[in-house]
């Protein structure tokens, strides 16, 4: 079961975060499913779990200090893909792909978004 209905980051420059996420997450086999109206957009495999959004009280998007939104990758390939596509897209590097010491099979990339919101990618399958 999951336990959320969705995640939201907000964004101030909403066709800058577009050509981001799209690039980043394609690799993840996450789908940009559409605009939210005029004011954001959908992803997801089947339905809408991620939007980016500009805030609805009209106030600047800003990040959060500590934050990390964490997308699932059945492949190191696909960490790597998701790495390199936000890279050439506008985000800046957090962390480059490789394997991480928390488990035995942990292997991720970090990311930061146009906005400074702080993603990466994890893959736990062994090699």
């Amino acid at each position: 079961m999951a336990i959320y209905t969705h995640v939201v980051l907000g964004t101030n420059d909403l066709a800058k975060a577009t050509k981001f996420y799209d690039a980043a997450l394609a690799p993840l086999g996450i789908k940009n499913l559409g605009p939210m109206g005029d004011r954001g957009v959908l992803y997801g495999a089947e339905a809408p779990e991620f939007l980016i959004t500009k805030p609805a009280n009209g106030q600047p998007a800003t990040y959060a200090n500590g934050g990390t939104l964490g997308f699932h990758s059945t492949t190191r390939d696909g960490v790597n893909a998701f790495h390199a596509a936000g890279m050439s897209n506008g985000g800046t590097d957090e962390g480059a792909p490789g394997p991480r010491t928390f488990t035995p099979t942990a292997y991720g990339a970090y990311l930061r978004d146009p906005d400074g919101n702080k993603l990466c990618a994890y893959c736990f399958a062994p090699e």
